[in-house]
């Protein structure tokens, strides 16, 4: 469990160091700016380019993989959808911006640093081919939900599919990481010196995420707790990695460490991007801030958790041999 713990405590340390300081200095808002477009422009995509240049190119094509994992992050979403929509009576926007704190979990600033650190660089391939995947479906099925709640706000359906195609294709982690095939399909090898440079960026990229991401968290002020964190935490935490757990080992004969990595994945907590859609959108803006920060306090033990199980071996890799 030492071990464990090693493991865990300097990415959650570094959340909670960012958080003190945030408190006790008391910057504006606006004073993340810059640290945000550093991690989301430059660092994290030099570290998907890293990982992904140097990966055997046969390693792309495991599509029952990408199918599994997606159809059960999808099942978590709408589940939690349709217990907003239909059975708690919420809009179409809230009930969107649950199904989102419920499936869509920290895999870009937590994710790559922790698996790597906890599996080897050999996790490099299902995180990227995960974040890229469920990002994709993330960007895509938001704004086309927002679309039917109705009101003069409402775009074209043109529009929107422009705005989700050029949130898609101009992401600079989805372009980061295609370019990382690109250069792993035909083994380019770039200069001593970009190398180097992209080494430091990647080296970068954990701890600055890390520590935004536990600025952002002070800089948000739980008003109230939803009733809906009830069920919604569970469900991130526990039922949506152990769902892909059982799924991963039914469709079967998986490389153990990319069924550890798609749990640990299901496993972080609610994407700071939640809060970002909801704001945009003006839906469950407070709640969602509040289900980030409740489900990364909770994180701490449930991340813990699923790393101990794997680790010491208290469950196989794979339930159905």
């Amino acid at each position: 469990m030492s071990e464990i713990i090693s493991l865990v405590l300097p990415f959650f340390g570094l959340i909670i160091l960012g958080f003190v300081v945030a408190k006790f200095t008391e910057q504006p808002d606006g004073a993340m700016g810059w640290l945000n477009i550093f991690i989301i422009y430059v660092s994290l995509p030099a570290l998907f380019y890293k990982l992904l240049s140097n990966t055997p190119v046969e390693q792309f094509k495991r599509v029952d993989f990408l199918t599994t994992t997606t159809l059960v992050t999808f099942f978590i979403f709408y589940l939690i959808f349709l217990v907003g929509w239909v059975i708690r009576r919420n809009n179409i926007g809230d009930s969107t911006i649950q199904g989102l704190a419920a499936a869509y979990g920290n895999i870009g600033y937590m994710g790559p640093g922790m698996a790597l650190l906890a599996f080897g660089e050999v996790a490099a391939i299902p995180v990227a081919l995960i974040f890229c995947i469920e990002n994709i479906l993330h960007f895509t099925v938001a704004p086309l939900l927002m679309a039917f709640r109705g009101g003069d706000d409402q775009a074209n359906y043109g529009d929107l599919a422009k705005k989700v195609i050029k949130n898609i294709i101009l992401h600079p982690f989805i372009i980061a990481s295609f370019i990382g095939v690109i250069a792993a399909i035909y083994k380019i090898d770039l200069p001593d010196a970009a190398d180097n440079i992209i080494d430091l960026l990647a080296q970068a990229a954990a701890p600055c995420a890390l520590f935004a991401m536990g600025v952002t968290l002070a800089l948000r002020a739980i008003k109230r707790i939803p009733i809906e964190i009830f069920y919604i935490t569970p469900i991130k935490l526990a039922i949506y990695p152990a769902l892909t757990y059982v799924a991963l080992s039914f469709v079967g004969d998986f490389d153990p460490i990319w069924v550890q990595v798609a749990v640990l994945l299901a496993s972080l907590p609610t994407a700071t991007n939640v809060f970002v859609i909801g704001q945009q959108y003006d839906q469950w803006t407070e709640r969602a801030s509040a289900c980030v920060l409740i489900t990364t306090i909770c994180s701490i033990l449930t991340v813990s958790t699923w790393l101990w199980l794997f680790k010491s071996q208290t469950i196989p890799f794979d339930l159905f041999p």
